[in-house]
């Protein structure tokens, strides 16, 4: 009965060590892409500061 029960939890051990999830560390295939999709719009910029020009030019006592 004794060797039954051994013999039951060493095969219990095994096939709980035989589901041990693996994990591994490689290098991948192909180049990572990152895409972006990115539109940078500078006109807005320019607009806002020849605006800021003007007004200062027209009310030079503002500062």
């Amino acid at each position: 009965m004794m060797k039954i029960r051994i013999l039951l939890i060493a095969m219990l051990a095994s096939l709980m060590m035989a589901c041990t999830p693996t994990v591994k560390v490689a290098m991948p295939n192909e180049p990572i892409n990152i895409n972006l999709n990115a539109k940078i719009e500078h006109q807005i910029y320019i607009k806002v500061d020849k605006a800021l020009d003007d007004l200062f030019d027209e009310n030079d006592d503002l500062f």
